[in-house]
């Protein structure tokens, strides 16, 4: 290609790059459509003729040496229906002009690692893959509703305002990875809803300064990779991967965001996001909550694959979306203050971790009883662990509900009890029986009762013998029932008297069953005084 002379255009130029370069001086559109959705469809694999085709070194040039803007204008590259032939290669370089391509096809991939823009808009375009890494962005990087190929890799670019990649539909690269964003950083929001995936979205210790949404995606893993990798991630407000309302906008050239509605309007539907594979989010930091709300996880239990949420930190996690069916959720060492959960969301037994998890309050969306609540902890629990039992606990006792929170310890020494030798076990059935482990003590009332009625009534039919005579005080049957029942506490009864034959048996059932009522109560309400 022969190079300009001055703000001439150079010789070689065909019809279509003409129109291009000359538009560009003016900021103006270069249009190259046919005027027909099918003949103009990017995606649908018919030929375009040569009239609508502009070399990459032509673009490249405009981009980066391109003549200065006609006087009062600004020059920007904004193309439609073009096919871009040869490969686009920017690496490095500064693009001041804007970049806005609509309806484009690339006939190789586009290259820009370590390449500045301004802004730079690619809308529904065919694209082989895109290579970007450390790409830099003073404004806003646009990739809605294009398709790549064999993947994109944005690792450690910098985006100085909006990420936006909303319905984009990306195949995997030959390391099974759709989104490569290791280190990505984004100044304000990432919207990444209604997008499809082929492979991994990986956004290993990537930094968003707002949110970060991926409402009504499908992300597919590939060649046995996780759908999202993104340990590490922060997020200064919230992670919504989550439900979206669709609706058909009648527009194609509508406003972000693209046929995505946040609040259900006539004709609309909710698509759930999915993620057919693993998901990642260990150590994340989210500045307002996770959102799962009709989150769907479809996990392979023979690859172990999970949700995992381990040591994350979040003020909310909504935790509402569809059972999985296989795999784990774990959310070990997890920090967060209120935990917003259903009780169908939940995996049942092996299928679930919460070891260190640590909530402060909890609100149940719809009903969740405190038996499906213990059912929760038992299926987090394989083997007994009393940490989850005293955290369920805790936060029913601060928020005022102490009758569930001493059911919940009950079920906690239950279930101590089963990992106990043969003899513990009929101690703790024994105590179980009797007064609930203290942690009712009106049954150890009521069984005080009892048995001071039963001896009451017995010691009635009997006289005994003084051990010394004169010394005795007057015999009382109710006060000498009580007196053996009631351990430490002398009554002025026993001690006094002579019992022999099946009596001396009575009297020593007594005060072995007021030990055990009294050492049991005691025992509970040492525990609780201490959780008090």
């Amino acid at each position: 290609m022969t190079e300009p002379r001055d703000d001439s255009p150079p010789d070689d130029l065909t019809g279509a790059e003409l129109t291009m370069w000359q538009a560009f001086r003016i900021g103006a559109t270069c249009d190259l459509r046919q005027g027909s959705p099918l003949l103009d469809d990017p995606f649908s694999g018919r030929d375009w003729p040569e009239e609508r085709m502009v070399r990459a070194e032509v673009v490249a040039l405009l981009l980066l040496h391109g003549p200065p803007a006609r006087s009062g204008r600004v020059s920007a590259l904004k193309l439609r229906g073009a096919q871009i032939t040869g490969t686009l290669n920017l690496a490095g370089g500064t693009i001041d002009p804007y970049v806005e391509l609509h309806g484009c096809r690339f006939e190789h991939e586009l290259v820009l690692p370590e390449s500045h823009f301004r802004t730079l808009r690619m809308v529904e375009c065919a694209i082989p893959r895109i290579e970007a890494a450390r790409l830099h962005t003073q404004g806003d990087l646009h990739l809605p509703r294009c398709r790549v190929e064999r993947g994109i890799r944005l690792t450690d670019a910098q985006i100085g305002t909006d990420l936006l990649i909303n319905q984009i539909r990306v195949w995997p690269d030959r390391r099974g990875r759709a989104i490569t964003a290791d280190g990505l950083s984004v100044a304000q929001d990432l919207q990444a809803e209604l997008i499809e995936t082929y492979g991994e979205v990986s956004l290993r210790g990537a930094k968003v300064g707002v949110s970060l949404s991926l409402r009504g995606s499908r992300l597919r893993g590939a060649r046995e990779r996780r759908a999202l990798n993104a340990p590490q991630l922060t997020v200064e407000r919230s992670l919504y991967l989550n439900a979206a309302w669709v609706y058909e906008t009648g527009n194609p050239g509508a406003t972000p965001p693209y046929g995505v509605a946040t609040t259900p309007a006539q004709g609309a539907r909710r698509r759930p996001v999915e993620c057919h594979g693993g998901v990642r989010l260990d150590d994340g930091r989210f500045g307002d909550s996770v959102d799962l709300h009709y989150a769907r996880f479809v996990l392979n239990g023979a690859r172990r694959e999970e949700v995992s949420l381990r040591r994350i930190v979040t003020p909310e996690l909504r935790f509402n979306g569809e059972r999985p069916e296989e795999g784990r959720v774990v959310l070990n060492g997890a920090k967060v203050v209120t935990l917003i959960d259903l009780s169908t969301s939940w995996p049942g037994p092996g299928g679930l971790a919460i070891n260190g998890f640590a909530y402060e309050n909890l609100v149940p969306y719809g009903h969740f009883p405190l038996a499906r609540r213990l059912e929760w902890v038992a299926a987090a629990t394989p083997e007994y662990a009393p940490e989850p039992y005293e955290r369920l606990a805790t936060v029913l006792r601060n928020s005022g509900e102490d009758a569930e929170a001493r059911e919940v310890l009950l079920a906690k020494q239950r279930r101590r009890r089963e990992t106990l030798p043969v003899a513990g076990k009929l101690w703790g059935h024994l105590q179980d029986w009797t007064v609930a482990y203290g942690y009712r003590p009106g049954r150890a009332a009521l069984w005080m009762a009892v048995l001071w009625a039963v001896g009451a009534l017995a010691f009635a039919r009997y006289e005994p013998v003084p051990l010394k005579a004169g010394e005795a005080p007057m015999w009382n049957a109710p006060l000498y029932a009580l007196d053996l029942l009631l351990p430490v506490i002398n009554l002025g009864q026993e001690g006094y008297w002579r019992l022999s034959g099946p009596w001396q048996w009575v009297a020593t059932g007594l005060i072995l069953t007021g030990w055990i009522l009294a050492t049991t109560v005691a025992a509970g309400a040492s525990r609780l005084l201490r959780r008090g």
